[in-house]
């Protein structure tokens, strides 16, 4: 795809084509913040920062680039040293998340503090420079991909608990903070916090604020936002914005956390998330089941919860994904069948040994071919990661997997398989489908041949309109955990409608007027 162009002639931006702790707990001061940024840079300063951002090779750079190493020799004197760089490798590093498209920032900060943030934003917006903020960089739709070059604002230092406390059910972190971590620290102490996406041991908590991330246990537990108490925003023009508290009702005000929660750092850079905890369920146990076909798998689906149960997840695997696994781990890896279902539930371990054994005799009722069972945590982990190898497995491939996490009501799981096989038949491009069933969330994974190919890229972008359409008119939703980012923007105003589109207008113009907040997005 083309990026978009960048935002103004003014600023100077490279493109390439190539693949601390906080000083204390509460609201930043802003006195403090500001005043620094409201004395001038002295010459001296300016000539150490320009000596620190010189590559490690010591070799000179184009005469193009000398303001851009002169801002960033002002950003250095403000932040501190080694929070700015214009090295390549930190440029290339930064240009992309775990899609396909890249553009290279101008330079990079490293922020370690929100008072790091706030002086960059406060900075940027006296020199309109656009700031595209990054997490771990595990993304899927290239939502902090820095199209309008500038700064990219990395959050990823800022990676401290800062309290984990059972008694008021809450943890308060940075950013930076890999998701899986926090669950382990708060396993740890026999407490839980349940958002699980797939990518939980590489992605960041801010991250998953930025697309309100969810994952399988959705249906029983719900996503990001809903364990979302507080936030501590840094704004477009470098105030510090604190919303929400620690509490677990708070109807003070309008919901400026659910606002921010999925925003993609299109409103302000979050640097602080307060989060609601549960207590660990104790026992957890599993089934996977193969079926005959598809709609057998998904009857079970409804079955399951028309039986009164509430599973902690439900997965669902098409005959296309199961190919490609058996391909990978060998035919005897699963049993035969043409879809798989993998049903998790968890609580005290007397409920858990009863349910599971209700499920079981459920599923040989709606005729599964075999059931597997797993009662232990190693057991457990086991089937999960036989789950983890279909994605895996469809990389196999080799082809380039486009991967639509999309959403339809739970009813319509067979005609969206059925769409799936029709889709494929008329493009010829194959169309894995597997996800969370529990909740409608099905990545719809379409497998391209030759991508780069201008033509075949056209093709599949034919396809996934069609694909998109027929979500649209089926109830649905083109995302569900993943965000709109670049990969989703032509689609945005479908999916929005005019009016709805104008108020995310309204919103964005009032709280960035510049648009300099991770530009070139869906907004605009």
């Amino acid at each position: 795809m083309s990026l978009p162009p960048k935002r103004s002639s003014s600023w100077i931006s490279r493109t390439s084509s190539t693949p601390r702790e906080r000083a204390g707990h509460g609201g930043a001061d802003e006195a403090a913040v500001f005043s620094d940024l409201d004395t001038p840079v002295s010459a001296a300063a300016m000539a150490s920062a320009a000596s620190e951002l010189d590559a490690p090779t010591g070799e000179r750079r184009a005469t193009a680039d000398l303001s851009i190493e002169k801002i960033a020799g002002e950003l250095t004197a403000l932040l501190g040293p080694g929070k700015v760089s214009v090295r390549s490798d930190d440029l290339e590093l930064h240009a992309a998340d775990k899609w396909y498209a890249r553009n290279l920032p101008d330079m990079v900060v490293f922020a370690e503090s929100t008072q790091d943030v706030s002086k960059t934003l406060r900075f940027a917006s006296k020199l309109s420079i656009p700031v595209t903020t990054r997490g771990a960089g595990f993304g899927y739709v290239g939502g902090c991909v820095p199209v309008g070059g500038g700064i990219a604002l990395s959050v990823a230092r800022m990676k401290k608990i800062i309290e984990l406390n059972p008694a008021d059910g809450v943890a308060v972190v940075q950013p930076g903070v890999i998701t899986g971590d926090l669950q382990q620290a708060a396993h740890a102490v026999g407490w839980d916090y349940p958002p699980d996406p797939a990518s939980l041991k590489d992605c960041s908590i801010g991250g998953n604020v930025a697309t309100n991330a969810g994952g399988p246990r959705c249906l029983k537990y719900g996503v990001t936002k809903n364990y979302v108490l507080g936030l501590e925003v840094v704004l477009a023009d470098g105030r510090v914005l604190r919303c929400g508290g620690r509490v677990h009702k708070n109807k003070t005000g309008f919901d400026l956390c659910g606002l921010f929660t999925g925003s993609e750092g299109m409103l302000g850079v979050v640097t602080e998330v307060t989060l609601r905890l549960i207590p660990k369920p104790p026992a957890r146990a599993m089934l996977a089941a193969v079926f005959a076909d598809f709609p057998a798998a998904a009857t079970a689906v409804q079955q399951i919860l028309n039986r009164g149960h509430l599973p902690s997840a439900l997965e669902i695997t098409d005959s296309f994904t199961l190919a490609a696994a058996r391909k990978r781990l060998g035919p005897d890896s699963l049993p035969e069948g043409q879809a798989h279902l993998m049903v998790e539930v968890d609580g005290r371990p007397s409920a858990v040994k009863s349910e599971i054994k209700e499920l079981e005799s459920l599923l040989q009722e709606l005729g599964a071919g075999e059931v597997r069972k797993a009662t232990t945590p190693k057991e457990c982990e086991a089937l999960w990661q036989l789950r983890r190898e279909f994605s895996y497995s469809l990389r196999d491939t080799g082809l380039t997997k486009l991967n639509e996490d999309i959403v339809v009501p739970r009813s319509a799981l067979v005609d969206l398989v059925e769409f799936a096989r029709r889709l494929e038949e008329d493009t010829g491009i194959p169309v894995a489908c597997f996800g969370h069933a529990g909740d409608g969330n099905i990545h719809v994974n379409l497998m391209v041949a030759d991508f780069e190919d201008p033509a075949i890229r056209e093709k599949a972008e034919n396809a996934l309109d069609q694909l998109f359409a027929w979500i649209l008119d089926h109830g649905g939703a083109i995302t569900g955990e993943h965000g709109i980012g670049l990969a989703k923007k032509p689609w945005i105003r479908q999916a929005l409608g005019d009016v709805s589109f104008a108020v995310h207008k309204t919103l964005k113009e009032a709280l960035d007027p510049q648009g300099l907040l991770n530009p070139g997005k869906f907004l605009d």
